[in-house]
């Protein structure tokens, strides 16, 4: 906290005024453990709150901020601070979201950063390959990692110069990339991967043509499919090798996306995929918060927390059934994610009747009630993919009892030499 205040304080003492820097600090304490605003919310609300203290154009500070010095990609490294960039747009993302003009990946020779463009900075439109020089631009922090941001107080000039990018040319179609493993691909590169197709999930956008699970011997990935890759739909259970897919990260997990830059060709040959037939037995003894009737984003299809999605803010969310549970086999625990089309067998509840119990009872908790009422306590055999500290689930059993063979191997694994 006392490092931001000292930033805020820093900023205005470069135009001649001395904000007392326990005022800054005491709001800034108040805005983020008071209120749990996040951080950089916190800053740019009491910066512009003695903006407004002290009659300061908030144009004139924040392109007077940026206006010293470039600052190359390697050198960002404050939430909230303002700079002016040299760079090149080494790639355009698809983009669905509508307040949203451009994302996508800028490079320099010391690093690459995403970059969004909002639509009401009215900023003309970037082309991938080309450098600019971009006045102005605020620097946010996601998961750890540093992203700008264009707004109205941003300005972009094309360059007649090529900026060098770290590493060379990092567009994909001037060069093959590496075939990685999928334990090895991280946030930020282009990779060639081969592949199983484990799992194809349902998709209602119409900017993405397929998304689902990859996987190899060392792990598990999601992918997307860009409607306009126009690359053909793969399918589930063949293997592939996926060529320029670009990784990037969410929730601290990497992803890839395939792109007009990717290819994919089916291979003859089947990907054996790690932890791909894992079975769980045990007793159903959590159902956790976030089971039950759920809304999901309608455009990146994640799960809504208080009507909102973390990528896309507030949306109308499209109704789902889910359950996350946690299974006990006696000796370990193990949390198993069971999809719509599995719970509506397992509980013998469609998602229709579902929204019905919810709306009589002006209540969705009603439906995680009978949940856990049909559920809890009983044993069930679950098989799946392992991804991360879960199994996705593509069966589960109900077993309505205990046989002497399991009883016997269970009371084996608790016996203590």
């Amino acid at each position: 906290m006392r490092q931001s205040a000292e930033s805020i304080r820093g900023r205005f003492l470069k135009l001649g005024i001395d904000v007392p820097i326990e005022d800054i600090e005491s709001r800034l304490e108040e805005l983020v453990t008071n209120f749990k605003v996040p951080s950089n919310e916190a800053q740019r609300s009491v910066t512009n709150y003695f903006l407004k203290k002290y009659s300061i154009p908030k144009n004139e500070f924040y392109v007077r901020q940026a206006e010293p010095q470039l600052t190359k990609i390697a050198d960002i490294s404050e939430n909230g601070q303002w700079a002016n960039l040299k760079a090149k747009v080494i790639q355009l993302w698809e983009n669905i979201h509508e307040s949203i003009s451009q994302v996508g990946l800028l490079g320099d020779e010391t690093g690459i950063v995403k970059f969004t463009g909002w639509k009401n900075a009215e900023l003309p439109k970037l082309e991938q390959g080309e450098s600019y020089l971009f006045r102005s631009l605020v620097v946010g922090e996601y998961n750890g990692r540093f992203q700008v941001q264009l707004n109205r107080n941003s300005s972009v000039e094309k360059l007649a110069e090529v900026i060098d990018v770290i590493g060379g040319d990092f567009t994909p179609i001037a060069r093959e990339s590496d075939l990685r493993n999928i334990s090895n691909l991280v946030g930020g590169q282009w990779a060639t991967v081969k592949g199983k197709v484990i799992q194809l999930w349902e998709n209602s956008h119409e900017s993405i043509e397929q998304a689902g699970l990859l996987g190899d011997p060392t792990g598990v990935i999601k992918f997307t499919n860009w409607a306009s890759s126009e690359i053909p739909y793969m399918e589930e259970g063949k293997s592939y090798v996926l060529k320029n897919v670009f990784v990037n990260e969410w929730g601290g997990k990497s992803q890839i996306q395939l792109s007009r830059s990717s290819s994919v060709e089916e291979l003859d040959e089947d990907i054996t995929v790690g932890t791909s037939n894992l079975t769980y037995f045990g007793a159903m003894v959590d159902i956790q918060t976030g089971s039950g009737l759920i809304k999901r984003c309608p455009e990146c299809k994640r799960a809504l927390v208080k009507g909102a999605c973390a990528e896309h803010g507030k949306v109308k969310g499209e109704y789902d059934l889910r359950i996350k549970a946690v299974l006990d086999s006696g000796t370990s625990t193990q949390d198993i994610l069971i999809n719509r089309e599995l719970t509506e067998e397992l509980v013998g509840i469609s998602l229709d009747s579902a929204i019905a119990m919810a709306a009589d009872a002006l209540d969705p908790g009603v439906v995680l009630d009978k949940l856990k009422h049909e559920l809890l306590g009983r044993y069930y055999t679950v098989s799946g993919h392992k991804f991360d500290r879960y199994i996705l689930a593509n069966s589960i059993t109900p077993s309505t009892s205990l046989n002497r063979e399991l009883i016997e191997e269970m009371f084996a694994e608790l016996e203590v030499d």
